[in-house]
């Protein structure tokens, strides 16, 4: 591709609307423009980025046994409502209805076309295990679409699902799509770390998420320094805590008026208590009741813990009336002393606090020297707080936890039978009877995998791409267009190198192809200037600004070697 033909529209001042580095550089390396919010059409060197992408995605799932398939966007509100999530999906979700008066939607996941496709096709054991892909575009209403490739309303995706008779197959099935991940991103030649996560809207039971290490990622990542364990700040779970309740010798429980005073903050600075001291009640509503939540005043709950603990779908912070009506005061004044009519759980911590301070379930008043056991119990105790650093590791409980940040980049879910249960998804055994289809499911960002690789390798200039994703290998720069014998050259060399190389024939200041070359990322630039007087070209390299001087018959190879 010579430059002058390529559609690579770069600009030298940073976009007032991109808020992190890739959204920036992909704008300015005019590979992605705005079409409205979280939309974005891709130029040719954005859309070379996502084909390479895509083809090694492509590759290592066939090599892993899987099958393409293309399933459509417009997906009928029927099957959704099979198993519920027509309703409890959410606003993200894009609905529409047709000439017909019929409702749709734009699919931002597929898991109910894979289940009606796979029940309409499969009847046998013998046609198990199954696995599907497709690499499709998706949709999902962001309330805030941001950080350009990021968070977008439409998105490229790899979505994979498989099919099994049992729960060895599955696992079987899961550990094959793991070390296929870490092939996939082992070859962008991407550091990132495989952390365990929460299964969120997908659902199912366990799952893992692969996040690529970035200094200004959008998710922290909690890790072990001692045995390796690493989750993500939903999922980290904290190492039992060791010890018994204790309550300060001859204490008893005392109200105080505390006028106006309802938060934390508000509270611990009027009474003179610490934040830890403090027990924090709150009250949720789910579809199996009410239910009052303790964690530590200092501490955050973790409401996807609380709702794996409580074995809920839907859970959300009772209103005021409710909070009312349960604890016969307004919000900020719930305590577990006395609260009837309501299941109470607690985070471990809670039950350690010594000299507790807590609400009084009454207008305006709290109680202090609140004791775990003497004052109050809960009928389950467990983990339902966030990760801190420094917390004990869950799975060694001898090493601490340290925080890092990373992007998601793929997600893999062992499903069980949520889907295929609800959508009477079925298969005849050995025995010729019908047994419920067990599922995985595994995906990969392919526009948030290029943009990661930009979070995690750029420089002041501009973008350092991966070589196996690069949207060229090289570019050809001379000096000076208007010289024959430097045009020669390039053009000798452009014609060597093939389809992986850009020949910048603009009628540009060598200064300016050399900053376009930095910001797209070229990995390798071949500049034919004052060298060539002594029958050499330099070679630079983009990651480590190496440079070589080498002969101009020899150049080509020498390029050929480097981007391997």
């Amino acid at each position: 591709m010579k430059m002058s033909r390529l559609l690579a529209p770069t600009l030298r001042e940073d976009p007032k609307e991109a808020e992190v580095v890739s959204h920036r550089l992909m704008l300015r390396a005019g590979m992605i423009r705005k079409l409205a919010a979280g939309i974005y059409t891709f130029l040719p060197l954005g859309l070379r980025v996502l084909s390479k992408v895509s083809a090694i995605i492509r590759e290592e799932m066939d090599q892993a046994g899987a099958q393409e398939v293309f399933m459509p966007a417009l997906l009928p509100a029927e099957l959704w409502q099979e198993t519920g999530r027509w309703g409890i999906y959410g606003k993200e979700l894009f609905r529409i209805k047709d000439r017909h008066d019929r409702e749709f939607c734009l699919g931002p996941t597929h898991e109910e076309i894979i289940t009606d496709l796979v029940r309409n096709q499969v009847r046998s054991y013998r046609q198990l295990p199954l696995t599907l892909y497709q690499i499709q575009t998706k949709f999902r209403d962001e309330v805030r679409p941001r950080f350009g490739l990021m968070r977008g309303r439409e998105f490229m995706m790899k979505d994979a699902y498989s099919f099994h008779a049992n729960d060895a197959s599955l696992e079987e099935e899961y550990r094959n799509m793991f070390k296929t991940y870490c092939r996939i991103f082992d070859r962008m030649g991407l550091n990132y770390k495989v952390v365990e996560a929460d299964s969120g809207a997908i659902g199912g039971g366990f799952s893992q998420e692969f996040m690529v290490l970035a200094d200004n990622g959008e998710e922290e990542i909690f890790y072990c320094e001692k045995c390796g364990y690493a989750a993500s700040r939903e999922s980290a779970g904290i190492g039992k805590y060791k010890g018994t309740a204790t309550s300060v010798a001859g204490s008893v429980v005392k109200e105080i008026h505390t006028p106006g005073q309802k938060t934390i903050e508000e509270v611990s600075a009027f009474l003179k208590v610490k934040p830890e001291q403090m027990i924090k009640t709150l009250i949720y509503e789910t579809e199996k009741g009410a239910v009052a939540a303790l964690v530590r005043g200092d501490h955050e709950i973790n409401e996807a813990k609380l709702k794996k603990m409580l074995g809920v779908e839907d859970l959300k912070l009772a209103d005021e009336k409710v909070i009312e009506k349960i604890t016969k005061a307004p919000v900020g004044f719930a305590g577990p002393v006395n609260l009837k009519g309501v299941r109470i759980l607690a985070d471990q911590a809670v039950t350690l606090i010594e000299d507790g301070v807590t609400g009084a379930n009454k207008k305006d008043h709290h109680l202090m020297h609140v004791a775990y056991g003497r004052d109050y119990k809960a009928e389950v105790v467990g983990d339902l707080r966030f990760a801190l650093h420094r917390d004990t590791c869950p799975k060694c409980e001898q090493g601490h936890m340290a925080v890092t940040r990373g992007i998601e980049v793929g997600h893999i879910f062992k499903l069980g039978t949520k889907y295929s249960e609800k959508m009477k998804a079925t298969y005849l055994d050995e025995g010729n009877q019908e047994k419920t289809l067990i599922m995985g499911c595994y995906g990969i960002g392919v526009g948030r995998t290029a943009a990661a690789a930009i979070e995690q390798s750029n420089d002041k200039d501009g973008i350092i791409w991966p070589m196996a994703i690069a949207p060229y290998l090289v570019d050809i720069v001379p000096a000076n267009t208007e010289e024959p014998e430097q045009m020669r050259v390039a053009q000798d060399i452009y014609k060597a190198l093939g389809r992986e190389a850009v020949l910048d024939d603009r009628p540009e200041r060598i200064g300016v192809k050399l900053k376009d070359a930095d910001l797209i990322g070229f990995p390798v630039k071949v500049i034919i200037g004052k060298a060539l007087k002594e029958g050499k070209v330099e070679i630079k390299l983009r990651k480590t600004g190496e440079v070589k001087l080498v002969e101009v018959g020899k150049a080509a190879e020498e390029v050929a070697k480097l981007v391997g």
